[in-house]
């Protein structure tokens, strides 16, 4: 099949072939909607009312403070851990969902710089990040790197890492797939670079987990974070999680020393003493309903895991996704010849599971044009997103492709209305360029 000539009745018979096909019922899909932002909220998950509502009536309303044993609510974290280790190259016990990402940010971060400045090496007290990151890890590693006499150093290309790791760095914080393009960083080889130099690796999964393969351990990470609301299916909210390679686990003690992370919780003693390994980096008291809810968002993922057994989970949906994303950027450039530019990578190494797209007219695509198409297309039921972009940047439609519940067929109807908003001008009408609170 020629994608650049692909039909509606070619999407239909993909959708036939698609053996996840029958996934797509383990979610609550609204009638008329097609759902391409998942990238920024999943999809609430079939089982999840039933599940909080048997927490808050049963385990809550019942058992109360007694659940804490008979339902295990003292091991969410941990049990969650196990299920999403799967999913990002992790082992079992390695892994904690907790807090947000933000926070989780702020411990390994904490943790890594500890790990330089114990090792009395003066000399290296640089973070490098990329400029376009996620701009929440910029601002923790602002805010670190001014309490704690390091200097945080921004390169503006990929292209730019390998002469941004000099001996001076002490962290390489990168998030993996960015938030905005799509770009997906090669793990391993970057990592190695890293490494190479002396640096540890702070790797965001926000965009990676539940939508790429990703292979921590096989790629030597030192720290990892991610939040449970996008592809995991979590929730508005969601716990993230947080990661760290085991011969850094038990070296150092997490900033945040909460009861949760003491060795005895209940001993009660005055003074802390670090849990071992990854269960340090709790902190507080867990939310229980919403790790609950995220827990039906992880079974979701893990129920792809039977059509491609050799590999995980994660190969099946990755296999998916690259097609469901190769189809719709063949149809977008088909349809609309000349109106949009591609900004996600073709290179599936270098993609994750979205495709962005800027306006190829320079003017608009510094304009309202993209918000206001996003709008239109919200209107008529397609929900995709979008963010901003500077003076030397364009302003971005992002549209995330969940092979769990998206189908062929959605993505040729999705270009089809997108058609209809270009062809007709409806991005013009005034109330889809006022801008709301959220974009």
């Amino acid at each position: 099949m020629n994608p650049m000539t692909m039909t509606l009745d070619d999407c239909r018979a993909l959708d036939r072939a698609d053996p996840l096909r029958d996934l797509r019922a383990l979610f609550t899909l609204p009638e008329g909607v097609i759902y391409l932002d998942g990238n920024s909220l999943g999809v609430m998950p079939a089982a999840a009312p039933a599940r909080i509502a048997e927490v808050v009536s049963q385990e809550w309303g019942t058992g109360l403070i007694r659940s804490w044993n008979t339902a295990r609510w003292i091991d969410l974290p941990q049990r969650l851990g196990n299920k999403l280790a799967r999913l990002i190259g992790a082992a079992p016990d390695e892994v904690m969902c907790t807090d947000s990402t933000s926070i989780n940010l702020y411990k390994v971060l904490f943790a890594a710089m500890s790990q330089v400045i114990d090792s009395d090496d003066a000399t290296r007290r640089t973070v490098v990040s990329e400029r376009s990151n996620f701009p929440t890890d910029l601002y923790i590693a602002e805010s670190l790197c001014r309490e704690r006499g390091f200097t945080l150093k921004l390169v503006d290309s990929v292209d730019a890492l390998p002469a941004a790791l000099t001996p001076e760095v002490a962290v390489l914080m990168l998030t993996h797939v960015n938030y905005r393009t799509g770009a997906m960083h090669d793990m391993a080889a970057v990592t190695a670079a890293a490494h190479a130099v002396g640096a540890l690796t702070v790797w965001d999964l926000a965009h990676s987990a539940g939508a790429v393969p990703v292979t921590l351990n096989e790629s030597n990470a030192d720290f990892a974070i991610g939040c449970g609301y996008k592809y995991l299916n979590g929730g508005p909210g969601a716990p993230a999680f947080v990661w760290v390679n085991t011969r850094h686990a038990s070296r150092f003690e997490q900033p945040l020393s909460g009861w949760f992370g003491h060795a005895a919780p209940f001993e009660f003693t005055p003074h802390y003493r670090p849990a071992p390994g990854v269960a340090r980096y709790l902190c507080g008291t867990q939310p229980i309903i919403s790790l609950s809810a995220l827990e039906c968002g992880l079974d979701t993922l893990l129920a792809a895991e039977p059509f491609n057994a050799d590999f995980g989970p994660m190969a099946a949906l990755r296999t998916k996704s690259l097609a469901l994303t190769d189809a719709f950027i063949a149809v977008v450039e088909a349809r609309c010849p000349g109106r949009f530019t591609l900004v996600t990578p073709r290179d599936h190494a270098r993609r994750g599971s979205q495709v962005c797209l800027s306006m190829a007219d320079a003017a608009e695509a510094q304009g309202n044009a993209a918000y206001a198409i996003v709008q239109a297309l919200i209107a008529r039921g397609v929900i995709g997103d979008f963010r901003a972009g500077d003076a030397q940047t364009p302003h971005i439609l992002r549209f995330g492709f969940t092979p769990l519940y998206l189908s062929f067929e959605d993505v040729w109807n999705s270009v089809e209305h997108l058609v209809q908003v270009m062809e007709k001008e409806e991005w013009k009408r005034p109330e889809f360029n006022q801008k709301n609170a959220v974009t």
